[in-house]
């Protein structure tokens, strides 16, 4: 069994979380989120992140905010070469801790409806599709794809 380790995201990981950014998105013709805006999402009040490693090597990452009662996952990126094997759900389940700490009602996340292994990962978490956004993630030269907004009800 696969042991993962978690630990507050810092700046001085934001070199590794711009590459494993890039290895997650870019293959999907997504434009990659740069080291600056990583730094500078993280300096936003109410932002934190969550890294994920194996046997001592970075392997994905988390970004979400909290702002109020509600709460939104930003990112989850995990390495392409590590999918499948809980990484992500550890991603996940660690956001969802953080959110009920932080006293959120609501955790939300948009999610492109062309990804069928991230929403089923979300609907097994017990999210919700609420809405929807035409248009919204570019794919490189091809079509731009709908994201699906989704919530999990944290408490009332």
């Amino acid at each position: 069994m696969r042991r993962f380790t978690l630990r507050a995201l810092d700046t001085l990981s934001l070199d590794v979380v711009s590459d494993l950014h890039r290895a997650a998105f870019a293959p999907l013709g997504e434009r990659a989120w740069t080291r600056q805006e990583i730094a500078e999402l993280l300096a936003s009040p109410g932002v934190g992140g969550r890294l994920l490693e194996l046997d001592g090597k970075a392997i994905g990452f988390a970004l979400h905010r909290h702002v109020a009662d509600e709460a939104e996952v930003l990112t989850i990126a995990v390495d392409p070469d590590r999918r499948r094997q809980g990484a992500g759900r550890a991603l996940l389940d660690s956001v969802i801790a953080q959110a009920r700490i932080s006293g959120a009602r609501s955790l939300f996340l948009e999610v492109g409806a062309d990804n069928p292994a991230a929403r089923a990962l979300y609907r097994q978490a017990g999210f919700e599709t609420v809405g929807s956004r035409t248009g919204y993630y570019r794919r490189g030269a091809g079509p731009s794809v709908d994201a699906l907004v989704m919530r999990l009800r944290l408490g009332e």
